[in-house]
């Protein structure tokens, strides 16, 4: 049987041809650098790699619809950008908040249920970038208010500890032992000329 299609297409489980090799190791594997089996093995690594399988429906007929419908939130927040960005950037960073917001807890939604893919990751990172860098907006995160109030009550801690410490424990006023034996320094003085 000879390897070759009159489509020229060679698939993974094609039949056996001479020599019981299959039609995919043998025309892949038919020079002697395989260059064409490398190719491919790094064409398909760098495939997996990226998650395009992630992106694209099986038999590669188009987009999954996860991939649409960011491709569509992204268009939303990219013409809104667009929009805005001549000028004040505080109007911008107004008016698309809530776009780019929703854009970026749809990524964050995609990234839990690993449906990412490296175009995915690429065009996010690229909104993030004109989001902060370009046009300098930022939104404060719901988990930092939490974090400044356990901070702050860490670092008052010790203070609160030593302060009630303090205004709780009896103050002793320190007693000074007095000799019996001599009354003040004179007369300790007068001692010792007295012996010598």
């Amino acid at each position: 049987m000879n390897c070759r299609r009159s489509t020229g297409r060679v698939y993974a489980q094609s039949p056996m041809g001479p020599g019981n090799v299959s039609c995919r190791d043998s025309l892949l594997r038919s020079d002697r650098l395989m260059l064409v089996f490398q190719l491919y093995s790094n064409l398909n690594d760098l495939w997996q790699q990226s998650a395009c399988g992630q992106c694209v429906t099986d038999g590669f007929i188009g987009l999954k619809n996860d991939m649409l419908f960011f491709m569509a939130t992204l268009n939303q927040t990219l013409t809104c950008f667009d929009k805005y960005k001549q000028g004040n950037h505080t109007e911008l960073c107004k008016n698309c908040k809530s776009i780019y917001r929703a854009l970026n807890e749809l990524y964050s939604g995609m990234e839990e249920n690993q449906t990412l893919c490296i175009d995915i990751e690429d065009a996010m990172n690229m909104t993030r970038r004109l989001w902060s860098r370009n046009f300098g907006c930022s939104f404060p995160r719901e988990e930092t208010v939490p974090v400044i109030a356990v901070s702050s009550f860490m670092l008052f801690l010790p203070i609160i500890f030593y302060l009630s410490s303090f205004l709780h424990s009896e103050q002793k006023k320190r007693k000074l032992i007095h000799p019996k034996r001599a009354k003040s320094y004179t007369t300790l003085m007068n001692i010792q000329d007295k012996q010598s």
